[in-house]
This record gives C-alpha cells, structure tokens and sequence, in this order.
C-alpha cells in the first residue's frame, strides 16, 4: 500500500467530526516534524489548528485544508463503517475519503517528497490544517488568519485542497469564491384573534412585501466569471400552530451569496433600507460568513493551468462557482489562491468516496505545482 492511501486510511479512521480533530492534527505534525517542518499547533476553544513551515522568506506558499467532516448520519444507510475506510473495486469509501482528507494526505506526502528532494528550495512552504471547516468556522483558519496577520505574516500564494473537480481529476480549478451573508431578521406584530383583526398587527403581512422585493431584485449583472448575486430565504415561522390566532412575530432566515460588485456591509445597508421603507417593526442579527475573493491572472494560475493540462490532458475549467472554503479568510491577507482536489460528486453524502487512482496521482499533482513556484 503506498504512502499516500494509507495515510488517508489513517485519518478516515479518526471520528474527527467537526470540531473534534480526533487525533489527525498530532499524526500529521509528526511527520511533517521528521521532514524537517516547524509545527506549531494554534488552539483556539474547541478548535485544533496546525501551522507548519519549511525554509524561510519569501515567497510564501500556503496549503490549506481541514481534518474535520460533517455527520455520518444513520450508519445503516451506508454500505460499511464510515470510519472503517473499505477499497471495493478501486474506490475508498469512508466519511471525509473525498472532503478532504484525501486532499490532507495528498498533501503531506508532496510536502514530504518536495522537501526531501529540494531541502534548499527557494522562499517557504506552509501546511495550514483545522478542524473548523465544515463547523461555525470561527476558531479556525478565520482564527489563525488573524494570528497571521498580527504577526506579519505575508502569504503569496494558496492551495487549497478540496474537491473541486467535476468528472475527471484536474477537470477544474476554482480561482475565487462568492461571498456569504446570512440573516435572522425578526418582525415584530402585535398578536390577537383573527375575527379582529383591528385589534391586531400581522408581522407575516407586513413582511410579505419587504421579502418579495428583496427576492425580486436583481442586485447585479455578475463580476468576470462570477454570477450574479442572489438571495434566497431559507426559513420562516410564526405563530403556534393555531389557525385562529394572529401571531406576534415572524422569524425569517435568508441568505446572500454575492461577488466582488458587494462587500458584506454594503448589501446589509442595502437590505435594511428595503425594510425599513417598509415601515417594519424589526430586529435582524447579520452574519457575515466570509468576502467574495478573486484571483487574477499571475504566476499562480499559469502554473496551475499548465499542471492541470498534463494531468488531464485538456484545459481545466477555470470558475468561480459551488459555496465557500476557508481559501475567504487567507486572501484578504493579499495571497492568490486557488482550490485544487478531486472529484467532488459524493461529499457530503452517504458512501462518500473517491477513487484510488485519483488519490495516487494527487500528490505528484500537487508536487508538480509547489516544484515549479518553489524549487
């Protein structure tokens, strides 16, 4: 068994659901310490971070990822043990196989295989690890960006390891990533019987009008290979069930994923002048999830573009698309980053997997891209 898929084997065993690492952090920083990194581990409440470096100066290159998964679910559902990693006809099945532990290991052996191979290699080479990705996400990588950038920590560029390809491994590359804005918007009514409603104020009424005008608008046209912002409510209650009764308050939940034409502050003041030319009785607690990021054209793209043609023999799709990645809280600290995995058709979902063959070619993948902007 190579190097690589026993490596992954060893993490998928780890219960490490978010934001337990589970032990995955402690097997990787001791390996990556026989290589000859510094590994520091950066503990933030609950949360496990690594931040792990070979050489010094510049330039920076930084490969992101996370050791925590989401929930298994029934165990039932699945075909075997979601932490007892299983090979059947050439696919690894386990919770985190493709998101991403695969992603982790892949990445600790082309570090491992660079550093070996190029112990004098020009600027530095950073592994960046949490297990806060698929959590709230706050003592994470948003955690250790703050450190970073206290210390004066400069980062060039980012490689983030999940699974970004569509069909086919090196198929495509993310160069940016939407923003996110969520919303608890609470309209207050006055409640009373629904025979008198004089008596009464509907918050679902005086919502209604506000909300379809926040849903119905276009907010732009999109940026470069970006779409265009959108909205969407997620969640609405009111009332306790009763068909006679007026409720006192509407809770809603809505969402705003928005490219570079927005900044979170902007689209808050935006939505809260629709609701306010409404004449709304409410209260709304934002929660700004992370700022579009995009990266131009440069050094990066061009040797990740030429890389991926060699594995896949074509061009990669270049996009902007899918949710978020903890690549939203390294950019603002000037780096360009990117988000390079395997296939992501099962992440998430029962009998999550990724195939063997792909898993071996990643960390020669990955090699490829840190010899030629480093060594």
């Amino acid at each position: 068994m190579n190097d690589v898929l026993q490596l992954t084997k060893n993490l998928i065993e780890r219960r490490s659901i978010t934001p337990d690492d589970a032990g995955c952090l402690p097997l990787i920083s001791e390996r990556l310490e026989k290589s000859g990194f510094r590994c520091e581990s950066l503990r933030y409440g609950e949360v496990d971070n690594l931040w792990a470096t070979h050489g010094e100066g510049s330039p920076v290159l930084v490969l992101l990822g996370h050791t925590d998964v989401v929930p298994p679910g029934p165990r039932e559902a699945w075909s075997s043990d979601p932490f007892v990693p299983e090979i059947r006809d050439g696919v690894l099945y386990g919770r985190g196989a493709a998101d991403m532990k695969s992603g982790v290991a892949a990445f600790v052996i082309a570090a491992e295989q660079f550093v070996a191979a190029h112990p004098d290699h020009r600027g530095t080479l950073a592994i960046l690890l949490t297990s806060d990705e698929e959590g709230v996400a706050i003592d994470g990588v948003r955690r250790v960006a703050t450190t970073l950038r206290e210390r004066g920590q400069r980062i060039d560029w980012c490689i983030t390891g999940e699974p970004s390809s569509k069909s086919t491994l090196g198929d495509l590359v993310r160069v940016g990533r939407r923003g996110t804005l969520s919303a608890k918007l609470h309209v207050r009514g006055i409640q009373g019987h629904v025979a008198y409603p004089e008596k009464a104020r509907n918050p679902i009424h005086q919502a209604l009008p506000a909300l379809s005008e926040l849903a119905a608008r276009r907010w732009d046209d999109g940026y470069e290979t970006f779409p265009p912002t959108s909205f969407q409510i997620t969640d609405t209650h009111a009332g306790n069930g009763a068909n006679n009764v007026i409720p006192g308050q509407l809770d809603v939940l809505f969402n705003l994923r928005f490219n570079p034409n927005w900044s979170a502050e902007r689209l808050e003041q935006a939505c809260e002048t629709v609701l306010k030319s409404h004449g709304l009785d409410y209260a709304i607690e934002w929660q700004r999830g992370g700022e579009p990021f995009y990266t131009p054209e440069g050094e990066l793209r061009r040797v990740v573009r030429e890389v991926l043609m060699e594995v896949s023999g074509s061009a990669p799709e270049e996009s902007t698309g899918g949710g978020t990645s903890d690549a939203r809280f390294i950019a603002p600290l000037g780096a360009h980053c990117v988000e390079i995995g395997p296939v992501n058709a099962s992440i998430h979902k029962v009998d999550e997997h990724v195939r063997v063959d792909d898993l071996e070619r990643l960390p020669g993948l990955y090699g490829a891209v840190i010899g030629r902007l480093l060594a």
